[in-house]
């Protein structure tokens, strides 16, 4: 499918016809003994590959992972995946899911199979 990409206020964004969500932005750091990975914008197949990278290197590189989620605005199946590889490569915790996502982790089953906390401070002392 084609791909449209647009301005807003400088920022580019991408996605398919009547996506407005912003392209993935991947930040990462280390906090209290974890090491915190904050996604941020719309995370479908076309994007996930940065966020892919870093989660992989990080579960193999760190005892404990935190993917710090509360800046995700769109995720969908791919972005799912992504996430049942890296727990199933290391420790993975999920961080301050909005609400849109984890009615997506509730409906698909993936809430029993993550580790799912409230908070980075949460996910960081479990």
């Amino acid at each position: 499918m084609p791909m449209l990409m647009s301005g807003d206020g400088g920022n580019q964004r991408a996605g398919q016809a009547g996506d407005s969500g912003p392209v993935g932005a991947v930040h990462q750091r280390e906090w209290r003994g974890a090491w915190v990975i904050a996604a941020h914008g719309s995370y479908d197949m076309h994007t996930t590959p940065p966020l892919a990278d870093a989660l992989d290197s990080a579960v193999r590189k760190h005892p404990k992972v935190i993917l710090d989620a509360s800046g995700i605005d769109f995720a969908d199946s791919s972005f799912l995946n992504l996430l049942i590889v890296a727990h199933q490569t290391g420790t993975l915790r999920v961080a301050a899911p909005p609400a849109q996502l984890r009615r997506l982790f509730e409906i698909t089953g993936t809430d029993t199979v993550l580790e799912v906390r409230e908070t980075v401070h949460d996910a960081a002392a479990s």
